[in-house]
């Protein structure tokens, strides 16, 4: 594991940690905050903060590379956290994964009007983390990606994603010192925290699934149309922007995405990927292994594993304009998760696929936040 206090200069390069102001008015600092990383540092006692209650008055940003799974290949892994913090309770701690396309990097941290999810849980006292799987945003680009996508297989399939997420939890756990964490997915990522979870119960306190991955009636939007899989796929701005949009109504997509919203994530987005980026037009890309993945099982009606091996709380939420993964797989899975101890879904409306970066990302904030806040619903009084 290595630690960077580079500033950011490319996607090759890490950015520097730094301290950021609270929920109001969020800037970074002028100063790089200096962390350690601790191991063992045992469990923060007490009443957790309800969501909504004030924001701390920092947080603090902490950048790590892990080993990949081919030699040279870092994972990336972005922690934030309320400044000066190193103690926390383990369901107060998040570990989140992307979806099938873009890294967690530019969505889950991107700050629209100066706010990101991850800020917004940090601020709520949470210590929580994102990991970009290898081949998405700042980790390495496997070996394969140096080449002609049609000289390569597709890779990081489902089980390798889920391999490398538990790296990741079982590096946070001995950081904390704690026995489970919390885990959210978004997109693939539920497939990929679904599948770790239903294997390794064990190390979960709650799961957060946004939008997630079932067997598809219909096409699946990042399919091969017919052809080879390649080793990887590229996708362009425009082909980005029209499958945000893709199911919403004609009279409601100008006001879906704030103005110089979408611009903000397909730079900070595309930027990740500097071959991609050289290409003319610009491009950027993504491995093939969920595609393949898709293909094999949830569009060949074969679930990849079954939601019936989690036993932990669960929150299903979704938006209504989903296209990439509609409502009918969010309620087919919900209704497999029958060893849950609870489970709960939540439908936002007017939001798609992407809802976290859209007008109404406040509702899918407080929504998550609410249910990784609660007292257990089952305790006794």
């Amino acid at each position: 594991m290595t630690r960077s206090s580079r500033p950011p200069s490319g996607p090759g390069r890490m950015p520097r940690r730094h301290v950021l102001g609270g929920l109001a008015g969020l800037a970074a600092a002028s100063v790089a905050q200096k962390a350690e990383a601790q191991t063992g540092a045992g469990a923060q006692t007490g009443a957790r903060p309800q969501a909504g209650a004030g924001a701390p008055a920092r947080l603090q940003t902490e950048e790590f590379r892990l080993p990949g799974p081919e030699d040279g290949v870092t994972v990336y892994v972005r922690n934030k956290r309320p400044a000066g913090t190193e103690r926390f309770a383990a369901d107060r701690i998040l570990l989140y994964v992307h979806g099938a396309t873009y890294p967690a990097s530019t969505a889950f941290d991107l700050p629209l009007a100066g706010l990101s999810m991850m800020d917004y849980l940090a601020g709520l006292g949470f210590d929580v983390y994102l990991v970009d799987l290898p081949g998405y945003g700042l980790s390495g680009r496997p070996a394969a990606m140096s080449r002609p996508a049609a000289e390569g297989k597709p890779f990081m399939r489902t089980q390798d994603a889920a391999a490398v997420v538990g790296q990741v939890v079982d590096f946070i756990r001995q950081r904390r010192g704690v026995d489970k964490i919390d885990l959210m997915g978004w997109s693939w990522g539920t497939s990929t925290m679904g599948l770790y979870t239903s294997t390794h119960n064990e190390k979960v306190n709650r799961l957060v699934l946004y939008a997630p991955q079932w067997l598809s009636r219909t096409p699946s939007l990042i399919g091969a149309n017919g052809g080879s899989l390649g080793a990887y796929r590229s996708v362009s701005r425009d082909s980005a922007k029209e499958r945000w949009l893709k199911g919403v109504p004609e009279d409601k997509q100008a006001a879906l995405i704030p103005p110089g919203w979408f611009e903000q994530w397909a730079d900070a987005t595309f930027a990740t990927d500097a071959a991609g980026a050289a290409q003319s037009p610009p491009v950027l890309r993504a491995p093939n292994g969920v595609v393949a993945d898709s293909q094999d099982y949830w569009q060949a009606g074969k679930p990849l594993y079954d939601p019936g091996e989690i036993r932990v709380p669960t929150l299903i939420i979704h938006a209504e304009w989903d296209a990439d993964l509609p409502s009918y797989q969010a309620q087919e899975y919900f209704a497999r998760l029958t060893r849950a101890p609870y489970r709960r879904f939540v439908e936002l409306g007017e939001g798609t696929h992407t809802v976290m970066m859209e007008k109404n990302r406040m509702q899918f904030f407080r929504e998550v936040a609410a249910f990784l806040t609660e007292a257990e619903p089952q305790a006794l009084n």
